[in-house]
């Protein structure tokens, strides 16, 4: 059979059944439990305080959920701690990678092209291994590797890292939030068409609201990128019946009463998450209900990877993994490209018959 992403020839790998996800608000992915077995690959050297708070989340994430199995990609010694601290049930559901390299929050993205945790655990998703795989290492690294190891889908440029943030009215979804740091206008229309599908089928929300980050609302604001893409977007049809609701500020993100989702370009996207979840911080937590996993998605490859803050705690990682879970369990990467393959598809009819 042939990748609609790829255009390989794909494995023959397992699907867990998944019913129709409800229409509604946004629902903090990550959280919810679906049935079936998840494999996940998970990068023990990645982050500040690793591999101490990688072993720890892991561990509750395991305790958590006894469909999960994990590959620990790393030293065995760090993977030894975790098995040590199981019961022999839990302990058939570890398997270790020997992997002892890292890449460095400051080094070059061509590290990730060594023989690095991130590299590995990349290489067992794409052989059958593992099904998804969590990192919370360089995120430009994390993004080199999945990019050349699984390949991007058709027309995307640049992937993106989808974070959902606590919002008042509900959880509100942020892209780019740190896979590509350079906008363009190009680059941010085809964020708004990854927002929309992944806020339709990954948190199975009807019609969402999309909306451009600016510095203001009126028609004509912001910098260049922005005043290019705001008329693309007006007149563009977005996947998922979601609709353009037009420029929006940093106070719509924690209002979340505007748009579901929220596009900009990741160096914009990153400083305003790390503001947001400080600014929650300081102020003793996110709104009532309003809780999100630290961790974002990557959208454009064709493969299953959850991204975590370099600073992450161990519950960071355990809500992580048990996103990377979600996701695989939904099928919602593969579901999100098979979207905009059908687009595209009708784009290019359209176009041949207008032309013809």
């Amino acid at each position: 059979m042939t990748s609609p992403t790829t255009g390989r020839a794909s494995r023959t790998t397992r699907r867990s059944p998944v019913a129709p996800a409800d229409a509604g608000r946004l629902a903090p992915a990550g959280v919810a439990k679906q049935p079936g077995t998840a494999r996940i690959a998970v990068d023990l050297l990645g982050g500040d305080d690793a591999p101490a708070v990688v072993v720890d989340g892991a561990l509750r994430a395991v305790r958590v959920d006894p469909d999960l199995h994990l590959l620990l990609v790393g030293p065995p010694e760090a993977a030894g701690a975790l098995i040590d601290a199981l019961d022999p049930a839990e302990r058939v559901r570890i398997t270790v990678r020997p992997v002892h390299n890292a890449v460095g929050m400051a080094e070059d993205l061509t590290a990730a092209r060594a023989d690095t945790t991130i590299r590995a655990a990349v290489a067992a998703v794409r052989s059958g291994q593992a099904d998804a795989l969590i990192s919370a290492g360089s995120t430009g690294a994390t993004v080199t590797a999945a990019a050349l190891g699984f390949g991007r889908w058709p027309e995307v440029r640049r992937p993106a890292l989808v974070a959902a943030l606590p919002a008042v009215a509900g959880p509100v979804l942020l892209l780019d939030v740190g896979g590509s740091l350079e906008p363009s206008a190009a680059t941010l229309a085809r964020h708004a068409v990854l927002g929309a599908a992944y806020a339709a089928i990954a948190h199975g929300l009807a019609a969402p609201r999309v909306g451009l980050l600016s510095v203001g609302t009126e028609p004509g604001k912001g910098d260049r990128a922005r005043r290019l893409t705001d008329p693309v977007l007006s007149t563009a049809e977005l996947p998922g019946g979601a609709r353009y609701v037009g420029l929006v500020e940093g106070y719509d993100v924690c209002r979340g009463t505007r748009a579901d989702v929220v596009v900009t370009d990741g160096f914009t996207g990153n400083v305003l998450l790390k503001a947001v979840e400080s600014a929650y911080a300081l102020a003793g937590g996110p709104p009532p209900g309003g809780a999100a996993p630290r961790a974002a998605t990557l959208l454009g490859v064709a493969g299953t990877v959850v991204v975590c803050h370099g600073a992450a705690s161990a519950d960071d990682i355990a809500s992580g993994i048990a996103l990377a879970a979600q996701l695989w369990r939904q099928n919602a990467v593969a579901r999100v490209a098979a979207v905009l393959a059908r687009e595209r598809h009708v784009r290019t009819t359209d176009t041949e018959v207008r032309t013809s």
